[in-house]
């Protein structure tokens, strides 16, 4: 079982940057894949970018690429999002996932997969104003 807890939303302006948190309860974390999906009002929820369990790996939607940068620190139990150049269109609630490795290649059509992730968390609000 993993516990997942998000942190670092809020307001920010469009051209800013916020540094969103999600840290993990458990022993395992380090063996997970990590994502990090938002949901804006009316909308489905949608990838925006995963990591690999030794942060080798990593992949992002082509919404937010070369904005966002998914990091992760096993010691620490906690995966990051780096969110710069913000626009209004990043607006909703983001959510990380761990997703419990499974046989077979991790290629991104598995990590964008909302099905393949195991945990949620509760969630954070980011709110950016033009």
């Amino acid at each position: 079982q993993v516990q997942l807890v998000e942190s670092g939303g809020g307001l920010v302006q469009a051209g800013g940057s916020l540094r969103l948190s999600c840290a993990a309860s458990g022993r395992t974390f380090s063996s997970y894949y990590m994502g990090w999906f938002r949901q804006a009002p009316g909308k489905e929820r949608e990838f925006v970018a995963a990591v690999s369990w030794n942060g080798g790996t990593t992949y992002y939607a082509d919404s937010v690429k070369g904005r966002f940068t998914i990091s992760r620190d096993n010691g620490k139990n906690t995966v990051y999002l780096q969110m710069n150049s913000l626009k209004p269109e990043d607006t909703a609630v983001y959510y990380c996932a761990a997703d419990n490795p499974r046989p077979g290649l991790w290629v991104v059509s598995r990590a964008a997969a909302l099905y393949e992730y195991d945990y949620w968390g509760q969630g954070t609000q980011v709110t950016v104003s033009s």
